[in-house]
C-alpha cells in the first residue's frame, strides 16, 4: 500500500468524483480507477460506491478514510521532522489538551518556549483524555494534558502532575434557581435535567460523590466535550456537570458555575510516551515543561 494511493483515495472521497479527482491529481481517469480497484482488491473490501452522479463511501470506506488520514498525517510529520534536523530547534510540536483551566498553564508554557525558540510552530488538538492518549500512542501527538480520573500506565507514559486542581460543579443559566446558591449538593440536583460526561470514570466519580442520591438524578444527555452542550445550557435545556474551567470555554453573561458541596476536585497531568525517540525540538519542549513547573 503506497502513500500515493492513499492520497488518491482521500482526494476521491473529498470531491466525490473520480473524474474531478483525476484532474486535481494530474492523472488519467483510467489510471486512477485502476489504482482504486487495486487498493480494494489488496484490502479485500469495497471502499467506494460508484454512483452515476457521485462517488460515496461504504462503511469500510469511511473506516479506511480515517486510517488513511492518520497514516498520511504521521508520514508528513516524520518527513518534516527529518527536514527540520538541519535546524534542530524548529518544526511543529503537536499537543493535546482537555477542556480545563490547565490549558492556561499550557498557554504560559508555550509563550515562554516560543520566546526562546521562535522558529517552532504548534498544532493544538482538543479532545477527551482517551482520544489524546490514543493519538500519543499513534505518534500523532508529542504531549497531552489530561484530566483525572484517568488510567495512566506508568510503564508506558512519563507524566507530571500539575499543582492546580479543578473544582467540579454545575454549569447553569444565571436565571435558574441553582444559580442563586453558593454551592450545589446532591439533593439540589434531584429532579432537574442534567448533562454529564460520557466517560465512565467521570460518571463513577459523580456517583461516589452523590452517594445514595445518584439513583434519583435525571440525566438527559451525555457529552464528549463541554463545548458540545454549552448551547443547550444557554437555551435552558438542562445543567451540565463539569469542571470550573468549562466556563472559560464560553464568555457569556447568561451562564455561571456553582461548585459542588461536599467539594469534589480533580487534578491534571501532562503526559508523553516513555522510551519514544523524539525530535530535538520535542525533547527540548518536554525539558522546558519540567523546568517551568519546578520553577
Amino acid at each position: 500500500m503506497e502513500l500515493r494511493v492513499l492520497r488518491y483515495f482521500l482526494t476521491v472521497a473529498r470531491v466525490e468524483s473520480i473524474t474531478h479527482a483525476a484532474d486535481i491529481l494530474h492523472v488519467t481517469q483510467p489510471t486512477l480507477s485502476r489504482q482504486l480497484a487495486d487498493l480494494e482488491k489488496e484490502l479485500g473490501a469495497q471502499l467506494l460506491i460508484r454512483g452515476k452522479r457521485k462517488i460515496s463511501l461504504t462503511d469500510a470506506g469511511m473506516l479506511f478514510r480515517q486510517r488513511a488520514e492518520e497514516i498520511l498525517t504521521l508520514a508528513d510529520k516524520t518527513e518534516k521532522e527529518f527536514k527540520d534536523r538541519k535546524n534542530l530547534v524548529g518544526g511543529t510540536i503537536s499537543i493535546g489538551s482537555v477542556e480545563a483551566t490547565a490549558s492556561q498553564v499550557l498557554s504560559k508554557i508555550l509563550k515562554g518556549f516560543h520566546t526562546e525558540y521562535p522558529q517552532v510552530s504548534y498544532h493544538i488538538f482538543t479532545g477527551t483524555g482517551d482520544e489524546i492518549k490514543e493519538k500519543i500512542d499513534n505518534g500523532l501527538l508529542e504531549v497531552g494534558i489530561l484530566l483525572e480520573p484517568i488510567n495512566i500506565n506508568s510503564e508506558k507514559y512519563d507524566f507530571i502532575r500539575l499543582p492546580q486542581k479543578e473544582r467540579w460543579g454545575i454549569l447553569t443559566k444565571t436565571s435558574f434557581s441553582l444559580a442563586q446558591k453558593d454551592h450545589v449538593t446532591p439533593k439540589d440536583l434531584i429532579g432537574v435535567p442534567l448533562f454529564i460526561s460520557g466517560r465512565p470514570a467521570v460518571q463513577n466519580e459523580i456517583a461516589s460523590w452523590s452517594a445514595d442520591d445518584y439513583v434519583h438524578l435525571h440525566f438527559v444527555a451525555t457529552f464528549t466535550l463541554i463545548s458540545n452542550v454549552i448551547s443547550l445550557v444557554e437555551n435552558g435545556l438542562g445543567h451540565a456537570i463539569c469542571i470550573e474551567g468549562a466556563l472559560a470555554m464560553k464568555d457569556s453573561n447568561h451562564l455561571c458555575f456553582r461548585p459542588f458541596y461536599p467539594e469534589l476536585q480533580s487534578g491534571c497531568v501532562i503526559i508523553w510516551k516513555k522510551y519514544k525517540i523524539m525530535s530535538e525540538t520535542a525533547t527540548r519542549f518536554i525539558q522546558f515543561i519540567k523546568h517551568a513547573l519546578q520553577a
